[in-house]
């Protein structure tokens, strides 16, 4: 009996977020109509509404769910496109005067449309990662591309004159502020504007893409400027166990296949304890039966240090969690064969037509 109640409220639940996916369409509709920028309707906050509502739905109803929220988000896109093909002709450009005060609005040229080019390949590798971790019921948060050395070190316990800051060698202002090395720099943020979730029995699941930088000599895997990806999660009782599944389920998913994973000690300081997260090649990456070719290391992970839950007003003998971050590019690379980094930054159109 009590199993039956159970699952009326849990259809319960997936069956509001029908309705709420059907309700915001026909509001999004009349958003897209009034719209002059029509792509302004991806960022729209009820698709943002829904896509974070996916941890609401009961589990065993979550992938249908997401599956239905990325439909919509993919009908919006054809809105887009289909709004692009009915403007008019593109003029053709003076290269004398394009933009002289005499030409009249009716004769000045327009630009280009986006959609005679393609997205970059990891701009859609992002999306591809977001969207997993958005189905198993984390948020996506953006990171910034400048900071303060608070929240690039001192938050992430660092201390002042802390030896492990010389491992993040990056670049720095005149007025002391931090081009950031790591995606960590967000979490003091991320902790603090979700912590409210705690109170509330719900847990902080959070995952920042985007771009960092380091001081870093360039050759086929290194580059100054490159793209990574942090993850948090706390609740109560959170253990090594819940790091492990998460990022095994992740890798299961984005590889298309069960893998074996294992993790090794490390050392973090805003981690405790600090590991090394590998798995066993995928197929596409197979090179022999050693051992030694067997294991492939992907990411630093660990246990959330108290010290940094502290910082953010959290405290750590009631809540645990865990954090990992790895660089987006090295994934695409074994993903697709891709022998050295510097061709995402190289504007090479013969490598870019590949992916469209």
């Amino acid at each position: 009996m009590l199993t039956r109640s159970g699952h009326a409220i849990k259809d319960k639940e997936f069956l509001n977020g029908m309705k709420e996916i059907d309700v915001a369409r026909k509001v999004l509709e009349n958003k897209f109509a009034e719209l002059e920028d029509k792509s302004a309707i991806l960022r729209a906050p009820e698709l943002r509404a829904l896509f974070d509502g996916i941890r609401e739905i009961d589990p065993e109803k979550r992938s249908e769910y997401g599956k239905l929220v990325n439909e919509l988000k993919l009908e919006l896109q054809e809105w887009i496109d289909s709004s692009i093909a009915a403007d008019e002709p593109v003029l053709p450009l003076d290269i004398t005067a394009p933009w002289d005060v005499n030409t009249s609005p009716n004769n000045r040229p327009q630009l280009l449309s986006s959609a005679l080019g393609s997205i970059h390949p990891l701009t859609t590798e992002m999306n591809l990662i977001c969207d997993i971790y958005q189905r198993m019921g984390f948020s996506v948060e953006e990171s910034r591309e400048i900071d303060d050395d608070y929240h690039m070190f001192e938050s992430l316990n660092f201390p002042e004159d802390h030896p492990a800051r010389d491992d993040y060698d990056t670049f720095m202002t005149d007025e002391g502020l931090v081009a950031p090395a790591h995606t960590s720099t967000m979490q003091n943020r991320v902790l603090q504007k979700h912590k409210a979730n705690l109170e509330v029995g719900e847990p902080i699941a959070v995952v920042i893409p985007d771009r960092v930088f380091r001081n870093e000599d360039l050759d086929a895997t290194h580059e100054h400027t490159f793209y990574q990806i942090e993850g948090v999660y706390i609740a109560k009782n959170v253990t090594v166990g819940n790091l492990i599944a998460t990022l095994s389920a992740f890798m299961n998913e984005y590889f298309g296949q069960e893998l074996k994973t294992k993790l090794q000690p490390f050392y973090f300081p805003f981690t405790e304890p600090s590991f090394e997260f590998a798995i066993e090649r995928p197929d596409v990456l197979k090179k022999d039966d050693s051992e030694e070719q067997k294991w492939l290391e992907l990411l630093g992970c660990g246990m959330i240090h108290p010290n940094v839950l502290r910082m953010a007003g959290i405290d750590p003998e009631i809540y645990t969690g865990f954090a990992w971050g790895n660089g987006i590019e090295r994934m695409v690379m074994m993903k697709n064969h891709i022998e050295d980094i510097r061709h995402f930054e190289s504007a090479n159109l013969k490598f870019l037509r590949q992916f469209k």
